[in-house]
């Protein structure tokens, strides 16, 4: 698994930012029931706070208390209105986290500063997790400056390389959360490869032609799906045009599905160094959304994390996808 959030640039400006529009829908909306795993570093326990202070989270800190305590003193974070459920150390704390979504405790679970792998070891166990009949898979909701719509990608941090099964449940659940969490309706998918033509010599490129036809027979639903294409005649209508591709996705893809792990993983980094991007990061498919973020993010980033996570956990608890963000 990579790293499951990013930001390149902390002091940019972001007027009327599409972040801005997503936390400012997730503050709409009553805070979300939240576990807070292992909170024991400044920007993941700040993270948590200021998401709280939003009225986006109500969180539940689970970890060691006196380290938890100790870093909220040493960084001067009031967290004497949160319950704190006492772990020695960090696999007990997730192990508790889980067990705390079990008991409906919480409508999230949020990474704290503990290993990604840590965390999803305790959801994804086979006794006792959080897993369900969907492959869990991560997505990135990036906000590119240079890009008009929000941008998913997926999947970049939780599965190596998928096969054709997996690639059906990561697609569904990245259009999930975009027609639940308030994006819009019928995103657009573009399933990517190094080309845009069907050809043996380049195995994604038969997924994807794959993947599209089972949209078609009604296995991926909610959205519009082509590929193989290019990322340029994915994301830009003039590299489109020019190789003769028409289709209602081609150039203004909203949801960019990379062939394997370390595809995505490139993708993102490039996006968030190179396009100064910023990269909220869910992870889907489980029991309850799960929060992940890295030190690496802004504090700006962290909360758009959470207001994606509250805003689907919101709708879903609603049955009605009317938020809009």
């Amino acid at each position: 698994m990579g790293s499951s959030t990013m930001s390149a640039d902390t002091t940019k400006t972001h007027a009327g930012s599409k972040y801005d529009r997503l936390i400012a829908a997730a503050k709409a909306v009553p805070p979300t029931p939240t576990i807070v795993v292992h909170p024991c570093d400044e920007t993941s326990l700040r993270g948590a706070v200021d998401s709280a202070s939003a009225g986006i989270i109500r969180p539940v800190l689970v970890g060691p208390e006196r380290k938890i305590k100790e870093t909220a003193s040493r960084f001067g974070l009031d967290i004497a209105g949160y319950e704190i459920v006492d772990a020695p150390h960090s696999d007990a704390a997730a192990a508790k986290g889980v067990e705390l979504i079990h008991e409906a405790r919480g409508e999230l679970l949020m990474k704290g500063s503990l290993h990604t792998d840590e965390l999803m070891r305790a959801v994804t166990a086979k006794t006792g997790g959080l897993r369900t009949d969907r492959r869990i898979s991560h997505v990135f909701i990036m906000d590119v400056p240079a890009y008009a719509e929000t941008i998913f990608v997926t999947d970049a941090a939780i599965n190596i390389f998928p096969d054709l099964d997996a690639k059906r449940d990561i697609i569904q659940n990245a259009i999930d959360l975009y027609n639940i969490a308030g994006f819009g309706k019928m995103p657009r998918v573009a399933i990517l490869s190094a080309v845009e033509t069907v050809t043996s010599k380049i195995p994604s490129t038969i997924e994807a032609a794959a993947l599209c036809k089972m949209a078609d027979r009604g296995q991926i639903t909610g959205g519009l799906l082509d590929g193989p294409l290019a990322f340029d005649n994915a994301i830009d209508v003039e590299a489109a045009r020019i190789k003769g591709i028409k289709s209602e996705v081609a150039g203004r893809a909203q949801i960019l599905v990379v062939p394997d792990l370390e595809a995505g993983n490139m993708l993102a980094k490039n996006l968030a160094y190179f396009a100064k991007a910023d990269g909220a990061g869910i992870v889907l498919g489980a029991r309850v959304p799960v929060v992940l973020t890295s030190r690496a993010d802004s504090p700006r980033a962290r909360m758009a994390s959470c207001a994606v996570a509250a805003l689907y956990a919101y709708a879903r608890r609603q049955k009605a996808p009317t938020v809009a963000a």
